[in-house]
């Protein structure tokens, strides 16, 4: 009677509620204990069990709990360390240190770490980036990682995705525009916060790149945007660019300076990035917001055509009120 009791105990389906559980790699035996009692039918037969099989330390990372697992599978699943991937997903950052902060919500390591990591000199160095194209590394998606990742190793995945994301046929379409890598994804950072609108971001890239070919300034008023926001911080509401922020002393201020700036804006999505390296073939040099159809721009090939368009365009903000 008593050895089927000790059977039970440590045979026996424990798992009340099934679900995940995050251990930390600071946590010991006590702060298990607290985690998991949630989800067990008996605390007392877990902890008696634990101790029979001499378990005193968790491997951290996120595991899985599930329906008719015994005490004796739960500690060798938290002595193992065999834990389950998580998925790391992020959008359009617009800067590395909005993307660290996005990252530490769903891995273990902290903003600071992964700060620290993507700013590494040795690693900018080895790889030829900077502070300011560094965030071209990084592409929207969603990884499997595992939760307790370190902040290095992460930033070396996300290398590795990026060398693979540029792929021969990619690469091949940036040589042809006589673009670098760095290059294609500065000026889609500018095609992504030109538009919203997926459909239309292969001619804003053909626009630019037009501009670009003539040796005219890009003159892309999301450029302006990133300068006013890095003097007055980066939640500065800004509904409306004026002429006297077009003359703001700054390399990445596009009216002032021809070429593309130094690095990219924000993060541009795959779309943007793509919309670029098919850029469509057309005659535009010029655009401005549709206020017939809101979130579109309207195209011009000439000077005359497109201070039309702006004309047009002020005099709805005037009337909207939007001075700023």
């Amino acid at each position: 009677m008593l050895s089927l009791q000790y059977y039970n105990r440590i045979f026996s389906n424990n798992i009340r509620k099934p679900g995940s559980i995050f251990i930390e790699s600071k946590d010991d035996i006590q702060d298990l204990k607290k985690k998991i009692a949630t989800f067990l039918e008996d605390e007392n037969a877990f902890h008696w069990v634990a101790v029979q099989k001499k378990f005193k330390q968790p491997k951290a990372g996120k595991y899985i709990l599930k329906k008719g697992m015994s005490n004796n599978d739960i500690v060798n699943l938290l002595r193992s360390g065999n834990q389950t991937p998580v998925k790391v997903a992020f959008n359009n950052q617009d800067t590395l240190e909005k993307l660290a902060h996005r990252i530490a919500t769903q891995v273990e390591t902290d903003s600071t770490k992964l700060m620290q990591a993507f700013l590494d000199p040795l690693f900018l160095k080895e790889n030829n980036f900077t502070e300011k194209t560094v965030l071209g590394i990084f592409i929207p998606n969603r990884y499997e990682v595992y939760w307790t990742i370190s902040a290095e190793k992460f930033r070396n995945k996300m290398l590795k995705e990026y060398t693979l994301f540029w792929n021969t046929k990619r690469v091949e379409k940036a040589k042809k525009l006589n673009l670098s890598k760095k290059e294609v994804i500065t000026l889609a950072s500018i095609v992504q916060k030109e538009t919203a609108q997926i459909i239309e971001r292969p001619i804003v890239a053909g626009l630019y790149l037009n501009r670009l070919k003539k040796g005219w300034p890009l003159q892309a008023d999301p450029t302006i945007i990133f300068c006013i926001r890095q003097k007055k911080g980066q939640n500065t509401l800004i509904k409306r660019v004026l002429t006297a922020d077009l003359k703001i002393d700054s390399p990445y201020n596009t009216y002032l300076n021809k070429g593309l700036p130094p690095g990219l804006i924000s993060m541009p999505d795959v779309s943007a990035i793509d919309a670029v390296l098919n850029a469509s073939k057309h005659n535009y040099f010029y655009m401005c917001a549709n206020i017939e159809k809101i979130g579109f721009h309207t195209f011009a090939k000439t000077l005359s055509e497109h201070n039309r368009n702006a004309e047009k365009y002020h005099r709805w903000l005037n009337k909207k009120g939007i001075n700023r």
